[in-house]
């Protein structure tokens, strides 16, 4: 299983190598990496995702599942995003699950979205990936949280911009788990029981979809 939360905590020292274009599939490019976002109270997105994704990576290990992680920590720079993709196709990985938060400065908006690459480049991105994204649509749901109100369709969002997804030769979804520019979500992120849950639901959609 490959984790892969989003940014990194020193992307913001190193534009230079940040800003660099990669492919991105499809015959595009996209920037290595961003910064991400952050609460209005500066909580970073990347130590957000670092966050969660280790305590997801803590559930399945102790399900006896083998986590790797697309980085070490939150102080590095990068990896670029094609390089994220390319660590879950080199693992073979049953499924690469990317976390993220939203950062819409758009008046109400809130919620929850699941992507995934479509349409298909790859076996891996269809069924499969469809699949992986809906079931943790329904875990992160039934777990109570709102599906967006802003992005995609009843929490899911077919995409054909993301790197990572259209770069994957094995299952892939990228999960917003909410907006950190609206004020009640970004006081869930900050807490450590808050990211806690978002956890505990990311590893129950993993778990069933693995099963």
């Amino acid at each position: 299983m490959v984790l892969d939360p989003g940014h990194n905590g020193g992307n913001a020292r190193d534009p230079k190598a940040i800003n660099r274009l990669v492919p991105a599939g499809r015959g595009q490019t996209k920037p290595c990496n961003t910064t991400g976002t952050a609460t209005n109270a500066g909580y970073g997105e990347h130590a957000f995702n670092w966050d969660v994704a280790q305590r997801v990576g803590a559930y399945l290990s102790a399900k006896g599942i083998s986590v790797v992680y697309t980085r070490a920590d939150d102080t590095g720079v990068g990896p670029c995003v094609d390089e994220r993709a390319a660590t879950g196709n080199r693992t073979e990985a049953a499924a690469v699950v990317s976390i993220h938060a939203d950062g819409s400065n758009s008046a109400g908006a809130h919620g929850f979205h699941v992507a995934y690459s479509a349409p298909p480049l790859n076996a891996a991105q269809g069924q499969p990936s469809t699949s992986l994204a809906s079931t943790l649509r329904d875990r992160l749901r039934a777990a109570g949280f709102d599906v967006s109100n802003y992005l995609g369709r009843d929490g899911l969002a077919p995409r054909n911009d993301l790197a990572g997804l259209n770069l994957s030769e094995r299952p892939a979804a990228l999960i917003e788990c909410g907006n950190m520019r609206d004020p009640a979500e970004a006081a869930l992120m900050s807490t450590s029981d808050g990211r806690q849950r978002y956890a505990d639901a990311i590893a129950d959609g993993i778990l069933a979809y693995l099963s």
